[in-house]
């Protein structure tokens, strides 16, 4: 679980970040930038689309950028999950915040079937809407 030190509770939590993740250079242009301004790194590595053919995320090697984030810089990471795989490939990764997008929440099958994959699990998970 991510510790959150008692004086950063007199400031805002600030969550930043490409809303999708394109490229290791851009992410870590972009946290670089926000390192000391954010406390979160968020960057979408799945990107649920409702129009078919639409550019959908690079998918779990961008959890390798995420990884590198991490190690250069001082700021946690976050990505969004759809469904158990997706919780998996991002604990196997180290990645800090999970969140649920609205696609996802609007269907309780999927928000149960994630609830499982993460049953015994320490982790922060954030939900939109």
């Amino acid at each position: 679980m991510m510790e959150i030190k008692k004086q950063e509770f007199t400031k805002p939590l600030i969550i930043a970040g490409p809303c999708s993740a394109e490229s290791q250079e851009q992410l870590l242009t972009t946290a670089q930038g926000l390192e000391g301004k954010a406390t979160i790194f968020r960057a979408g590595v799945w990107k649920p689309r409702t129009r078919p053919n639409s550019f959908e995320g690079v998918g779990e090697k961008a959890l390798e950028w995420l990884k590198v984030i991490k190690q250069k810089t001082s700021l946690k990471v976050a990505t969004e999950v759809a469904n158990a795989q997706h919780v998996e490939a991002c604990l196997k990764a180290d990645i800090d915040v999970l969140w649920l997008g609205a696609r996802t929440t609007v269907n309780p099958f999927y928000v149960q079937e994630i609830a499982e994959s993460l049953r015994g699990v320490d982790i922060n998970v954030m939900v939109k809407n």
